[in-house]
């Protein structure tokens, strides 16, 4: 789950399937973590 998780998130950039890696790493997210981490996705995504 932890592989399928990971790959969808980077093909769609999906939060859900983030946090759903996050989980099945055993790892709760942190908020501010998360928000910095989508955030600089989001800057390579959209170059």
């Amino acid at each position: 789950m932890k592989d399928f998780s990971w790959k969808y998130f980077s093909m769609t950039g999906d939060v859900d399937a983030y946090l759903l890696y996050k989980e099945s790493n055993g790892e709760e997210p942190e908020a501010q973590e998360t928000e910095d981490f989508l955030a600089a996705e989001n800057e390579e995504w959209l170059q």
